[in-house]
């Protein structure tokens, strides 16, 4: 592919979803009281954990090897948590930046793999596993239970902003649609769907919740919202 993959716009919105979801990684160890090290190892693997499980699926070049600031934001980003209080990022803020980075972290990874050449509904994938695969890693590494595994909005939100890109970089080329708003567009959407998980606690149906007579299906939470 010869063309640039990056625009300005996707520039901002990439550099804007490594730096929320560093930090949540960072705050992660932080809470567990870890070392620097770890915390700085979180917040690499949470910020760029998504976007190279992308680039080796569309078999691009892993983002954050040739580009030498993003693993020097993830590290900044760590060491601001470092220095501050974790109460400081606790309660909602923080839920609000985290949906800001799924949102533009979806819409850059659909639009990347389109730029690459993947067909639509697997691009749409590639931006929901941007969006929501270094959160997974980080997750799983902590050993905590992960939010995709909870009925909230959470994978919905990333998939509407990677839904609302890819099909609108589908339009025709003669409605002459700036790519630019279809992106903006695409990203308020699921921030906006997200923030509203958060504030008002919407969440998918739990598998058997609609059939309360069925006693042999088994409590728990449901698929990931």
């Amino acid at each position: 592919m010869n063309e640039t993959v990056l625009t300005p716009i996707l520039d901002i919105l990439d550099v804007a979803g490594l730096a929320v979801f560093a930090l949540s990684g960072a705050l992660v160890a932080a809470r567990e009281r870890q070392t620097f090290v770890t915390m700085a190892f979180f917040a690499l693997v949470t910020g760029v954990g998504g976007g190279t499980v992308r680039d080796l699926l569309i078999d691009a070049p892993v983002f954050w090897i040739t580009d030498p600031w993003v693993a020097a934001i993830c590290l900044s980003t760590a060491l601001i948590a470092w220095f501050t209080p974790v109460r400081m990022w606790e309660g909602k803020l923080l839920d609000y930046a985290d949906a800001l980075g799924l949102a533009a972290y979806a819409v850059l990874g659909s639009a990347k793999a389109l730029a690459y050449g993947i067909p639509p509904v697997p691009a749409a994938l590639m931006g929901i596993i941007t969006g929501c695969v270094g959160g997974v890693i980080r997750d799983v590494v902590a050993g905590r239970p992960s939010i995709i595994m909870q009925p909230e909005l959470y994978v919905t939100a990333a998939a509407l902003s990677a839904a609302l890109t890819v099909a609108g970089m589908q339009l025709p080329p003669g409605l002459n649609i700036d790519n630019g708003l279809i992106w903006g567009a695409a990203f308020a959407a699921g921030f906006a769907l997200r923030a509203a998980a958060i504030r008002f606690e919407l969440g998918l149906p739990s598998y058997g919740s609609t059939a309360p007579s069925d006693h042999s299906a088994s409590p728990g939470s449901g698929p990931p919202g």
